[in-house]
C-alpha cells in the first residue's frame, strides 16, 4: 500500500463567516468600520487529505496486460506458420500437377511424333515403292534446322513481342506465380499450333514438300519439350527435373535465364539454350558465374 497526501487551503474573512454569505461587502477604511479596532486577519485553513494506492492491484494489472500480449504473440506466430504450412502444401501440389502434364504431353507428344514418322515413310514404301532418301533426309535436316531456328524466334520474340506489345501476358511470367499455370502459358500453346498444322499436312502428303513440312513441325515439337523441361523445370522449379539438373551446361542455361529476370544486363538474354552467350556479349560471364555458383550452393543445402 502507498499513501499520498492532499493538501489543501480554504480562507475566511471573518470566524463563522461563510463564503456564500449574501451580505454587501465592507470596505476596511470606511468610516463604519474606522473605530472597530485592529483589521482582523485571515486565518487559513488546512485540510490534510490521504490517497491509497494499492501496489499489488497495480502490479496485478501489469502482469495481466503482458500476458494477454503474450498470448497475442503465440496466436499470431501459430497463424503464421498455419499460413506458411498452407502454401508449402498448395505449391507440393501445383509442382506434381504440373509434373503429371509435363510428363504425359511429353510422352504423349514425344509417342505420337515417333509414330507419324514410322507410318509417313511405311506408308509411302507400301506396294514396293523405292525409299524416299532425298525426302527422309529433308525431313530430318529440317528437324534439326528447325529446332535450332526456334531458339532464335523465340530469343526475337521475346525481346519485341513478349517485353513489348504482348507485356500483358508476358507480365504473368515476372511475378509471383498463383496456381499451376500462368497467363504467358498461352504462348505454348501458339507454338504448337503451326506445330500440328505442319505434320499434319507433311503425314497425309507425299514429297519433298511435305517431307519438309513434316520435318519443320518435329524440329518445333522436340523444342518445345526441351524448352519446357529446361524451362519451367529447372529453372523455375515448377517440377523436378532430375538428373537434368546436375548436367554443367544446363545448370550455365538456368543461370543465365535466372540474370534475365534480375534486369541486370536490361533483360539479356532473351534466349534460353543460347543465354550464356548472349551474356558474355554484354560482358556478363562474371555474374553469370556468381549465380551457377548460388544455384550450387542451393542445391546443396536442400
Amino acid at each position: 500500500m502507498a499513501a499520498g497526501i492532499t493538501i489543501s487551503c480554504q480562507h475566511n474573512l471573518f470566524p463563522g463567516q461563510t463564503p456564500t454569505s449574501t451580505s454587501p461587502p465592507v470596505l476596511f477604511f470606511s468610516p463604519l468600520t474606522r473605530n472597530f479596532g485592529p483589521i482582523i486577519r485571515r486565518k487559513p485553513k488546512l485540510t490534510v487529505c490521504f490517497v491509497l494506492k494499492d501496489e499489488k492491484l497495480i502490479d496485478t494489472t501489469t502482469q495481466t496486460d503482458t500476458q494477454v500480449k503474450e498470448i497475442e504473440s503465440i496466436e499470431e506466430h501459430s497463424s503464421a506458420a498455419a499460413r506458411l504450412a498452407e502454401k508449402l502444401a498448395r505449391k507440393k501440389s501445383e509442382r506434381f500437377t504440373y509434373l503429371v502434364a509435363a510428363v504425359m504431353s511429353s510422352l504423349g507428344i514425344t509417342s505420337m511424333a515417333v509414330l507419324a514418322v514410322y507410318y509417313r515413310f511405311s506408308w509411302q514404301m507400301e506396294g514396293g515403292g523405292e525409299v524416299p532418301f532425298s525426302e527422309m533426309f529433308g525431313t530430318f535436316a529440317l528437324s534439326f534446322g528447325a529446332a535450332v531456328g526456334m531458339e532464335y524466334w523465340a530469343r526475337w520474340a521475346h525481346k519485341a513481342l513478349w517485353h513489348d506489345s504482348l507485356w500483358h501476358m508476358h507480365e504473368s511470367h515476372h511475378r509471383p506465380r498463383e496456381g499451376a499455370f500462368e497467363l504467358n502459358d498461352v504462348f505454348a500453346i501458339t507454338n504448337a499450333l503451326p506445330a500440328i498444322a505442319l505434320l499434319s499436312y507433311g503425314f497425309f502428303n507425299k514429297g519433298l514438300i511435305p517431307g519438309l513440312c513434316f520435318g519443320a513441325g518435329l524440329g518445333i515439337t522436340v523444342f518445345g519439350i526441351a524448352y519446357m523441361f529446361v524451362h519451367d523445370g529447372l529453372v523455375h522449379k515448377r517440377f523436378p527435373v532430375g538428373p537434368i539438373a546436375n548436367v554443367p551446361y544446363f545448370r550455365r542455361v538456368a543461370a543465365a535465364h535466372q540474370l534475365h529476370h534480375s534486369e541486370k544486363f536490361d533483360g539479356v538474354p532473351y534466349g534460353l539454350f543460347l543465354g550464356p552467350k548472349e551474356l558474355e556479349e554484354v560482358g556478363g560471364l562474371e555474374e553469370l558465374e556468381k549465380e551457377v555458383n548460388r544455384r550450387i550452393k542451393f542445391s546443396k543445402g536442400s
